[in-house]
């Protein structure tokens, strides 16, 4: 309820005003507004002064003082949404209520972006986005790795395009997230394993177009620092061709699309063998005018030199080989014979002139020892061989088998113990005889012990 001041009050523009600004000063000291900026401009003192606008139903001043300015972390302007910080006060020439703002930020997206520059430019620090650092494609890629989602258009465009333009390639799909919680880490996991196994020539690493928060993913730290750090070349292809991300800095290769990904990972077949049959059909007209070259040249020779015939003009080649040879037998003479020279002199001074006797000496004395060691193992080897005859001679007179030849035999039990005396023996025994050749089984009829001389 308003109150209404007495009769005989009667203030004065300045005091109503501040009374105006004590009283918004004391109801908002210290309050957060969010809106779109508008009017934005920087003075040459470097203060700030813009409006905060929502919509086109309300707009509220705002200034912001060189102190304050200095300390912004991004560029505010137009257009762009952000909170703002401060106490509400009055400006007493105009009568206008303002916010003297302490702290702006970016409000929603302008937050994100903030993050996104404030992580650009630390990893452009880094070096991650040098573009020395970059590597070639391969030119002519057996295999290509392909990290995206198993779904949607952008990864089945991308396998047409590869398979209409090199239909023997080998294409690996590394299916994976492209958007909400963990697809980072998916998509930084896939990089990894491919570069672990080393199956492929080179990497895609995409999606297709959407929001900045649909692309967060290919922004994310890990997913930047993998693509930097693979030892595969890598082609980002994320979005559309307007769409930037940090994986598209860090890539070896950016691509405007995930079809044109395809067009710079693999050349087109029909180009390359419309070119092979070009770069054929040149060399063949280069050898062509080279032997014609050749030709004009050696007709040339032929009329500069007066030759009638073209056996004269090669008659003059092999008369200058002639003369050359001749003058390298020389040559090669003087120097055989100043070597020659040379080593006689070496030898007379160094007396080498009794090296060839002392040679000749050292061969016969080792020629005499030769033959003497020669003598003495034919002689060792006779003595041997006479000796192993006397052992022969020896062995077989003391061979039972020679007494046995000669009519004496051995008789055994059937065990093989072998009998002595009769005595060992009963009647009824069987017993078995070994003669010179061949053995008898026997079985005693009559047992006579005989006396201790071993006579009957």
């Amino acid at each position: 309820m308003a109150l209404s001041p007495a009769p005989d009050t009667i203030l004065s523009v300045s005091a109503l005003t501040r009374l105006i600004k004590e009283t918004l000063g004391q109801t908002f000291p210290a309050v957060w507004v969010k809106g779109e900026m508008s009017g934005f401009k920087r003075s040459d003192r470097g203060h700030l002064y813009f409006s905060l606008k929502e919509g086109t139903t309300a707009l509220i001043d705002c200034v912001m003082w060189k102190t304050s300015a200095a300390r912004l972390s991004f560029e505010p302007r137009d257009g762009t949404e952000i909170e703002a910080f401060g106490a509400i006060t009055v400006y007493e020439p105009r009568g206008r209520y303002q916010l003297v703002a302490e702290e702006l930020r970016p409000g929603g997206l302008g937050a994100l972006l903030l993050a996104l520059e404030e992580l650009k430019r630390r990893l452009q620090a880094e070096g991650l986005f040098d573009p020395a650092r970059k590597r070639p494609l391969p030119r002519y890629p057996m295999r290509v790795g392909v990290i995206t989602s198993p779904v949607g258009a952008a990864v089945r465009d991308l396998v047409k395009v590869l398979r209409s333009r090199w239909p023997g390639l080998g294409i690996v799909l590394a299916p994976v997230r492209v958007q909400g919680e963990g697809a980072a880490s998916e998509i930084t996991a896939a990089i990894d394993r491919f570069n672990r196994y080393m199956k492929v020539d080179l990497l895609i690493v995409g999606r297709g177009g959407g929001s900045l928060e649909d692309l967060w993913a290919f922004n994310d730290e890990a997913v930047v620092r993998a693509i930097a750090g693979s030892r595969l070349p890598v082609i980002s292809a994320v979005g559309h061709e307007v769409d930037w991300t940090l994986a598209d800095l860090a890539a070896d290769v950016r691509a405007a699309t995930p079809s044109n990904a395809a067009e710079i990972a693999v050349r087109d077949a029909a180009e390359v063998r419309q070119r092979v049959a070009m770069l054929g059909a040149r060399s063949t007209r280069a050898l062509a005018q080279g032997l014609e070259s050749r030709r004009r040249r050696l007709r040339e020779l032929i009329d500069k030199y007066g030759f009638r015939r073209q056996r004269d003009a090669l008659g003059y080649w092999q008369q200058r080989v002639d003369d050359l040879l001749e003058r390298l037998e020389l040559r090669l003479r003087d120097t055989l014979t100043a070597a020659r020279e040379r080593l006689a002199s070496i030898q007379s001074r160094y007396g080498l002139r009794e090296w060839p006797r002392v040679l000749i000496e050292r061969r016969e004395a080792v020629a005499a020892v030769a033959v003497r060691l020669t003598a003495a193992a034919v002689d060792g080897v006779h003595a041997r061989r006479i000796r192993l005859a006397g052992y022969t001679d020896r062995l077989r007179a003391l061979s039972p088998r020679l007494v046995m030849e000669r009519g004496y035999c051995l008789v055994r039990r059937p065990d093989g113990t072998l009998l002595r005396v009769a005595a060992d023996l009963a009647v009824g025994d069987p017993i078995r005889v070994e003669f010179a050749r061949g053995e008898a089984d026997a079985r005693v009829e009559t047992v006579r012990p005989g006396d201790d001389d071993a006579r009957e």
